[in-house]
């Protein structure tokens, strides 16, 4: 599987559940408890944020 086709992955995960998305990127670090708390919050600044983290 190519770097691309994981990260587009990772991206349709972090829509559907962006912890998700950030877990499989990370593990249990920082990015994703701040990924956590932003869905909880709010989904949307969830995705927002998940897919920033994703993609940089």
């Amino acid at each position: 599987m190519s770097d691309s086709t994981a990260t587009c992955i990772d991206i349709i995960l972090a829509i559907i559940l962006p912890p998700l998305g950030v877990f499989l990127k990370y593990g249990c670090k920082m990015e994703f408890w701040i990924s956590v708390l932003l869905t909880i919050l709010g989904y949307i600044p969830g995705i927002i944020y998940a897919i920033w983290v994703i993609t940089k």
